[in-house]
């Protein structure tokens, strides 16, 4: 399979795009990204030599360039967002550019194509916080900040191009990442860095909030079943069930790197903050999915990747 790999140079699309050539021999992968603040070529160095990867610099909001690339494959995977809530409090604009009008552009294209498959990557929080309970893949969704609302923006989009256009969408919608080759920006990779130099983890509110973290190479085999084996229409939930409050969260990284709790420094929650996220997996399990990696023992790869 011949698979376009849109924000591969990012966290996970780094990790999908490291995934795909390590365990299918015959695919052959295109990874296109902007490498703005959050992607690196650097996440790719291993692969960048190798004879079934092509690295192509580019936007996925520029038509010409997306329309050259989606013609010479068969499935596209669309990594590519912003993603950072405090950044998309502070300013929507390039949230909208990239996750909605990126997202049109890769539709239209691949509408003009025979694409086999087009994967796209969401979030849960485009169902908004749940106190009790777990969300399916058929609840409404209550994004509750920029960046969640233009990917809620995004997954509608693509809907309406599987249902009007006939094109073979399909939706992912995963928890918390974490893992190698993060942006030192996100919760855990900042709180490591933090705990090993010293520095106060600034943990928002009381630290209650729960969300549910999964280690980013569970998520790419979920990715890839869904990929070859999902049905084109369906959403697809992908979730660890290990719930952690931030605060339990902070605490396990300080224990994993073997610094003190003093270093935990409560401060202002952030605007609009989700209590709770938690998502109901049955349909993805049906497809022969689990989590192979506890919490645990994801944080410690995590902490000795980042320490090395």
């Amino acid at each position: 399979m011949r698979i376009l790999v849109t924000g591969g140079a990012g966290f996970i699309g780094s990790n999908f795009v490291h995934y795909l050539l390590n365990q299918h021999e015959d695919d052959e992968v295109i990874t296109l990204d902007a490498l703005t603040y959050a992607g690196s070529k650097d996440n790719l160095a291993s692969v960048l030599d190798d004879s079934r990867h092509k690295f192509v610099e580019g936007d996925i909001c520029d038509r010409d360039l997306v329309t050259e690339l989606v013609s010479d494959v068969d499935a596209i995977v669309n990594f590519a967002a912003e993603s950072h809530v405090d950044r998309s409090i502070e300013g929507a604009k390039p949230f909208v550019t990239t996750n909605v009008q990126g997202t049109q552009t890769l539709l239209d294209a691949a509408n003009e194509a025979d694409i086999q498959r087009f994967l796209q990557i969401s979030t849960d929080e485009v169902y908004g916080q749940i106190l009790d309970g777990k969300f399916s893949e058929d609840d409404p969704l209550n994004p509750r900040n920029p960046y969640s609302a233009t990917k809620a923006g995004a997954d509608l989009l693509a809907q309406s191009f599987q249902t009007t256009h006939d094109l073979p969408v399909i939706i992912t919608r995963t928890c918390n990442n974490f893992g190698p080759r993060q942006h030192p920006e996100k919760l855990i990779p900042k709180f490591i860095q933090n705990a090993a130099t010293g520095e106060n983890l600034p943990v928002y509110g009381d630290g209650s909030n729960v969300r549910e973290w999964i280690y980013v190479e569970d998520n790419c085999r979920a990715l890839d079943l869904v990929l070859r084996k999902g049905k084109v229409g369906e959403i697809y939930n992908i979730g660890s069930h290990a719930e952690k409050t931030n605060l339990k969260v902070t605490e396990a990284i300080l224990d994993t790197v073997g610094a003190d709790d003093d270093l935990i420094e409560f401060v202002n929650d952030r605007a609009g903050h989700d209590q709770r996220y938690a998502l109901e997996t049955k349909k993805i399990e049906t497809l022969g999915w689990e989590p192979e990696y506890s919490f645990e023992e994801g944080l410690e790869r995590t902490v000795n990747y980042y320490l090395d």
